[in-house]
């Protein structure tokens, strides 16, 4: 179900991974989740939003970090 709450829960849980692995890219961060990939997304944006993750592309991979542990 999409709601604030899972949304909320799925940052959460990219968060936990992110500071556990370090440096990942969205295909590793999507397979931890376990979470449909839209949801997964909107927690990425999430977390961007609040600045809390950092993003760059690279041809065709995206590579997400923490910005604060």
């Amino acid at each position: 179900m999409l709601t604030v709450q899972t949304i909320g829960d799925t940052a959460g849980h990219v968060w936990q991974f992110l500071r556990q692995n370090g440096t990942s890219n969205l295909t590793a961060v999507k397979r931890s989740t376990k979470a449909p990939e839209p949801m997964v997304l909107m927690a990425i944006g999430w977390l961007a939003r609040e600045g809390k993750i950092g993003l760059h592309r690279e041809g065709r991979s995206l590579h997400l970090w923490l910005t604060e542990v």
